[in-house]
């Protein structure tokens, strides 16, 4: 499928994003429109923790304005809890490729979502449902109420029952994490009626989807995982209309959860790339699925609808031999970098997951996740197949022994 065509069936025009250019320009450009103005290729790197001001009547105004409505400050920065010029690049460019008025970003993914619980929680509304699986420290934030919220976890077709006068968001993640089931995005805003549906994009990114054009309110990133791509810069991005922005601003500044400004550099380099990547690694991806699934050893394949770079894999065999035995792969928690990554989510990632609800939401103790980098195919196939030759069945041994006899 071509940009061009995956934009029509995201609800955007053919050709890029509403009134804007195409992704794989918005990627490159979003951000960046005031350099050539300034005499500049590259995107300055602003590591200012404070901003000298003379007029400090007019900086009291300012910051007046922000404690009543959380709109972001005009003029010069005052201080870097309340906002940077680079982390600000990053935050416009995220929203122009979600397809969103605003974004605002935070130190990591768990930080944007707890920002958007307190947020919620500061209204009166507390209860949240959710849908399993969700990545396991989601989860486990959810569920152990470490924010004071309250969790009803339903599947996508109990959502509307699952909805009380509290409830203060609707939670899913498509593809999830870790067994890349796919939601109705559509469907899904629909049940949650005036209640704002967040949705956990970080598998997807917005190459494949944009959930805020089926009616999603809130989009939330891992931006360590896809948007940055190279394993070395953590942070976390929520895709929101202005008025939920202004109440995730406010959050920001009294939790003090900021992205640091050289995060928020290599998050927009990272983007600029992030079309070329994710296409890339999905081809691959999708080769090693149909691999994997006509394979004796693999009892069953996870791969979504829509592509990506994900595959979730159960093997017949000891999940931890398969881990053991890869070697040009590397096998680490996290994902989206150019490498290939592979983990055993019941150990790790959705260990801090009841074991039963783990169970539950389809995550087996024989499943491996693998995010696919852009190595060449056939040398990530060569290093599986030799991690997945220690995995023969016990039929297999014995028709060896028979044969060496």
């Amino acid at each position: 499928m071509d940009a061009r065509t995956q934009d029509t069936q995201d609800g955007f025009p053919a050709g890029g994003l509403p009134g804007r250019r195409a992704l794989a320009t918005e990627a490159v450009h979003a951000g960046r429109e005031d350099l050539v103005a300034q005499g500049l290729h590259a995107p300055p790197l602003d590591l200012s923790t404070t901003y000298p001001c003379h007029d400090s009547r007019g900086e009291a105004a300012r910051l007046d304005a922000f404690a009543a409505d959380g709109a972001e400050l005009t003029g010069p920065p005052v201080y870097a809890r309340l906002g940077n010029p680079t982390v600000s690049r990053f935050e416009t460019a995220l929203a122009r490729l979600e397809g969103t008025e605003s974004a605002v970003a935070f130190a990591s993914g768990m930080a944007a979502l707890s920002a958007v619980l307190l947020a919620r929680n500061a209204l009166g509304l507390r209860h949240v449902v959710a849908v399993r699986p969700l990545y396991g420290c989601s989860d486990h934030l959810l569920n152990a109420g470490l924010l004071g919220s309250e969790v009803t976890w339903t599947d996508p077709a109990g959502i509307a029952e699952a909805l009380r006068p509290d409830t203060g968001l609707v939670m899913v993640e498509s593809p999830a994490n870790p067994t890349l089931a796919e939601v109705d995005l559509r469907a899904v805003a629909h049940a949650c009626g005036s209640v704002p549906l967040l949705v956990d994009n970080t598998f997807a990114t917005p190459v494949l989807q944009r959930p805020a054009g089926h009616g999603a309110r809130l989009v939330l990133h891992s931006a360590t995982k896809y948007l940055g791509g190279h394993g070395d810069v953590m942070g976390g991005v929520v895709a929101c209309d202005e008025e939920l922005a202004r109440r995730l601003r406010q959050v920001r500044f009294a939790t003090g959860a900021v992205l640091h400004p050289l995060a928020g550099y290599l998050l927009l380099r990272g983007l600029s790339t992030l079309p070329v990547r994710v296409r890339a690694a999905s081809a691959t991806a999708a080769e090693l699925a149909c691999r994997l699934a006509v394979d004796p050893r693999v009892a069953r394949v996870h791969y979504p609808r829509i592509g990506g770079a994900m595959v979730a894999f159960e093997v017949h065999g000891d999940p931890h031999a398969v881990i053991a035995g890869v070697r040009l792969i590397t096998p680490a928690v996290s994902l989206g970098s150019v490498d290939t990554l592979i983990q055993h989510p019941a150990s790790i990632s959705h260990r801090i997951v009841d074991e039963s609800d783990r169970h539950g939401a389809g995550v087996s103790d024989r499943l491996l996740r693998l995010s696919v980098g852009l190595e060449d195919v056939e040398d990530l196939w060569t290093d599986l197949d030799g991690a997945l030759g220690s995995e023969r069945t016990g039929g297999e041994r014995r028709r060896e022994e028979v044969a060496g006899r």
